[in-house]
């Protein structure tokens, strides 16, 4: 999976356990400083990089329904 796809965060359906640092800062962004997309999340679930599930936990990977441990899953 391509790098910009794989870090979006505005993704159709993005689990809403999926966090990053990126979303605690609280100022508008500065569209003159390349942003960063360090890719670094973690899932509120298990407070690591890894979902409940044993997956990464990352945009690419938190978006499908698919996940039985997606907040949109019919469990």
């Amino acid at each position: 999976m391509e790098k910009s796809r794989r870090f979006d965060i505005n993704v159709p359906g993005l689990c809403s356990a999926l966090h990053s640092k990126g979303q605690y800062v609280w100022a508008d962004r500065d569209e003159t400083v390349p942003a960063c997309n360090d890719g670094l999340f973690w899932c509120a679930h298990t407070q690591t990089c890894i979902g409940p599930d044993g997956k990464l936990a990352e945009p690419g990977n938190c978006c499908s329904s698919d996940r039985d441990c997606h907040c949109g899953s019919s469990k």
